[in-house]
C-alpha cells in the first residue's frame, strides 16, 4: 500500500508540474515582445540611440512637419516616433517583424499612429526617394552599401547618423549631444549635394569639375590656359568655388547654374 500510495503522489506532482508548465509557456506567449540590448538581428546587432540623442539627430536636421522622415533599420521606432511628435511624416523599415508590431504599438501609445508608421521589409532595396531626411543608426558597411542611394535624393535632403560615417564622406556638420547618451553621443549630418560634376560653359570659357559628395575640384580653360579651381563646395543646391582668386557663388540645377553677374550652362 505504502508503494502505491508513494507511486499516486508521484503522479499528481507531475501531473501539478505540467499542468505549471503550461500555465507558464502561455504567459509567455502572452506577454508582448519585448527587445533586448545587443540582440542580433539580419544587418546589426540592436543597440537603441539614447533619447536625448534622437531629439538633437532631428534638432540639427530642422525636422518640420513640411518633412517626410525615414529610418532604415528602424528599431522599436524611437526616431520615428520622435519625428512625428514633431509633426513629420515618417516611416520606419525594420527587417524584424516582432520590432514592427513594438514600434507600432508604442506610437499608438504615444498617439502619433496616424504620423509614425512602420513596415517589415529590407533596408537595401526600400524606396526613399521621397524622404526629406533619414535619420539612422548603421554600421559603416550599411551605410556605404546605401550610398549610392542616398545621393539620388534630392538635393538639400538631411541625412543624420548616430556616430558612424559613410566611408570617404566629409558630413557638413557634427558634434555631441550634452546629457545622458553613454557611448553613443556623437552626430553627423550630411546635406545631399546637387550633381555638380562634368563640363560646363561659363560665359568665357570652360569649367570642368570633379565632384566627391559635397566637394569640388577641377580646372577653368580659357584660350589654352588652365586654371584651379578652388574651395569647391556644395550645400544642397548651393555651390562655391573660386577660380584666379575670383570667387563664385550660386544655384545649381540639372543643366545650367547662376549666381550674381555668372551663369553656365552643362556641356553635353
Amino acid at each position: 500500500m505504502n508503494i502505491l500510495y508513494r507511486f499516486f503522489v508521484m503522479l499528481g506532482v507531475l501531473s501539478v508540474t505540467g499542468f505549471t508548465g503550461n500555465v507558464w509557456a502561455a504567459d509567455a506567449a502572452d506577454k508582448p515582445f519585448e527587445p533586448v540590448v545587443g540582440q542580433s538581428g539580419r544587418d546589426v546587432v540592436w543597440v537603441p540611440t539614447p533619447a536625448v540623442l534622437v531629439e538633437k539627430m532631428l534638432d540639427v536636421a530642422k525636422v518640420t512637419p513640411k518633412d517626410f522622415v525615414m529610418d532604415l533599420g528602424s528599431g522599436d521606432g524611437r526616431n520615428i516616433i520622435a519625428a512625428a511628435k514633431r509633426g513629420a511624416r515618417a516611416l520606419g523599415v525594420e527587417f524584424n517583424p516582432d520590432m514592427v508590431e513594438l514600434s507600432k504599438r508604442v506610437a499608438e501609445k504615444e498617439g502619433v499612429a496616424e504620423k509614425a508608421q512602420f513596415v517589415q521589409g529590407d533596408m537595401y532595396v526600400a524606396d526613399i526617394s521621397q524622404a526629406t531626411v533619414l535619420a539612422l543608426f548603421l554600421l559603416p558597411e550599411n551605410l556605404n552599401k546605401l550610398a549610392d542611394k542616398f545621393l539620388a535624393l534630392k538635393p538639400g535632403s538631411r541625412i543624420v547618423a548616430n556616430h558612424f560615417a559613410v566611408s570617404g564622406w566629409e558630413p557638413d556638420e557634427s558634434g555631441r549631444a550634452e546629457g545622458d547618451c553613454g557611448s553613443w553621443c556623437n552626430w553627423l549630418l550630411y546635406i545631399v549635394p546637387a550633381k555638380a560634376g562634368g563640363r560646363w560653359r561659363l560665359q568665357k570659357g570652360e569649367l570642368e569639375l570633379e565632384q566627391k559628395f559635397q566637394m569640388l575640384s577641377g580646372t577653368f580653360n580659357l584660350n589654352g590656359v588652365s586654371t584651379p579651381v578652388e574651395n569647391g563646395r556644395l550645400l544642397g543646391e548651393q555651390i562655391t568655388f573660386t577660380i584666379g582668386g575670383k570667387e563664385y557663388k550660386g544655384k545649381v540645377s540639372v543643366e545650367a547654374m547662376s549666381g550674381s553677374g555668372w551663369n553656365a550652362t552643362r556641356l553635353k
